[in-house]
């Protein structure tokens, strides 16, 4: 052999590596690859290439092969086990529109192709060291959390009983309030691979999920009855509990989800088209005892297309999710009137507390849009620990740490307006009024009712009651309205609603960014 023949000849090593690792991609698995599509599914591979910018991710583990060499031949572990079920690595993420700096991810992809999914051994060597890089490299993670949860049948480990002493859920937890966390689900995903997804910051299923802190064998092993695994969490449940923020159409979409919102804390991007801001001034009804729906105005508010909800079928009297002013990422709650007259009751405290404390995790400013006749009241409230879980959101406004801006669209009314506000009007960066808002210590009617009894006791028929009521009424609405809650000083403004955008963008603006760049402070979630 000559110099030429033998520098063409591919080393014995190189080729012996690259056959290996074949073996760990689709082209050398096309059997369970070809099973995943008949589902209609995506392999992890798949939602990796999707997900993360092209030649920009750097795998960890690759070649790690399931704890089951002594029950599975050599000849099928790698491409049976490949990866031992979970696809680990760093890479670029929406690479296209931030720096480089900005753009990197530590990326997670459980593989339900090898074993369901399940955590074995290797399996969690490989999330941990995955988790630890994002800690000390101070990298978002998203992570796909499809699977099966822990695997018994690692027949090599003799070294542990139950194996409960890994760190991987320690340390996926701990990353709470020091990196932005995004779990993503399709199919079935049970016992750990559930309690990673709940971790999460922001979750996101697909409408083929079933979710559930135990999986079939577990529930029946527990003697509480033999369930099919659709039956265990669907989609439909756990969307209206808040278990799932975000719900996909499929993986595609999710993924585009997750990007979209990775990219909030990404930073700016180039404003984009913006809708016709005269229309907020026709978005609230004449009678200020009808309702209306809130999202139109949140869509209107911000650039097109750049609202994304979390949790819309949840605790609905209070709506949360991200939207970008000119570019500008930040967090949005309203009011939804149409839901219970828009008042705060506990569940929609509670929810609102943790959207608050998730803005302040991911260091982003907050814009509160207020019409609440207060919190919800009455025995049935407090039956539900109402003083307790409402108290939660002026605890969580008060630990904010990021601006906020307050917009009153209507109704400002006792303590629920104030929760809203981050606990006080003056807590705000800015609080201004549209000049439809109405404000008081509690609702115009209830005030009415309760500082006038016994005038409207001593009336002599019903019509006259009425007449005094809506008289009285009338004098206590226009000594609330928000130019005379400006005139007290009580708010700082009065704005025409078609300048919302501008105020909220001038506001923030003489806030500075200095809020960016604080160290979060992790603290643990207790909702």
């Amino acid at each position: 052999m000559n110099d030429r023949e033998s520098k063409n000849q591919e080393r014995r090593e190189i080729a012996t590596w690259r056959a290996t690792a074949a073996q760990t991609l689709d082209s050398g698995r096309s059997d369970a690859i070809e099973k995943r599509h008949a589902k209609g599914f995506r392999s992890a591979r798949e939602n990796l290439a999707d997900l993360c910018d092209q030649d920009s991710f750097n795998e960890y583990g690759q070649m790690a092969v399931a704890a089951q060499r002594g029950r599975i031949a050599a000849d099928k572990i790698r491409t049976q086990t490949a990866g031992d079920g979970i696809i680990t690595g760093t890479g670029s993420v929406n690479g296209q529109y931030f720096p480089a700096d900005k753009s990197r991810c530590a990326i997670v992809i459980n593989d339900y192709t090898v074993l369901a999914g399940t955590q074995g051994y290797f399996h969690h060597h490989k999330l941990d060291r995955i988790l630890q890089q994002a800690k000390q490299q101070r990298l978002p993670v998203i992570m796909y959390t499809e699977g099966g949860g822990g695997r018994p049948g690692d027949t090599d480990v003799q070294t542990q009983i139950a194996g409960l002493n890994i760190p991987s859920f320690a340390l996926w937890a701990e990353l709470s309030g020091l990196v932005p966390r995004i779990a993503v689900n399709n199919g079935y995903c049970f016992a750990g691979n559930a309690a990673l997804f709940g971790c999460a910051d922001v979750t996101i299923a697909t409408r083929q999920s079933y979710i559930g802190m135990a999986g079939p064998a577990m529930i029946e092993g527990g003697g509480l009855g033999s369930f099919h695994p659709r039956e265990i969490g669907p989609i439909e449940v756990q969307s209206r509990n808040g278990v799932v923020d975000v719900v996909a159409e499929d993986e595609a979409h999710a993924t585009q989800l997750a990007k979209a919102l990775l990219a909030m804390v990404q930073g700016d991007v180039t404003a984009g088209p913006v809708a016709d801001q005269q229309w907020l001034t026709q978005a609230l009804p004449e009678d200020r005892r009808y309702a209306y729906p809130v999202r139109p105005i949140i869509e209107c508010i911000a650039d097109s297309h750049s609202f994304i909800e979390l949790r819309a079928e949840d605790r609905r009297s209070i709506v949360t999710g991200f939207m970008r002013i000119n570019g500008k990422p930040m967090g949005v709650m309203a009011n939804d009137c149409r839901i219970l007259g828009g008042a705060i009751d506990g569940a929609a405290a509670e929810k609102a507390a943790r959207f608050i404390q998730l803005c302040d995790h991911w260091r982003l400013p907050i814009l509160s849009l207020c019409d609440t006749p207060g919190f919800m009241v009455g025995p049935d409230s407090e039956a539900q620990a109402a003083v307790r879980r409402m108290s939660r959101l002026f605890t969580a406004g008060a630990s904010c740490t990021v601006p906020i801006v307050s917009i009153f669209l209507r109704k400002a009314y006792g303590l629920g307006a104030m929760a809203m506000t981050g606990g006080s009007f003056h807590r705000p960066v800015y609080s201004a009024s549209w000049p439809m808002g109405e404000f008081g210590a509690m609702g115009l009617e209830g005030a009415v009712h309760l500082g006038f009894k016994k005038e409207l006791d001593a009336t002599a028929s019903d019509e006259e009651r009425e007449q005094l009521f809506e008289q009285l009424l009338a004098e206590m609405h226009k000594r609330g309205q928000a130019t005379e809650a400006a005139a007290f000083l009580e708010i700082d403004a009065v704005i025409d609603p078609a300048d919302t955008r501008n105020h909220v963008l001038r506001a923030l603006a003489a806030a500075g960014d200095d809020y960016k760049h604080q160290t979060a402070r992790a603290f643990a979630d207790p909702f």
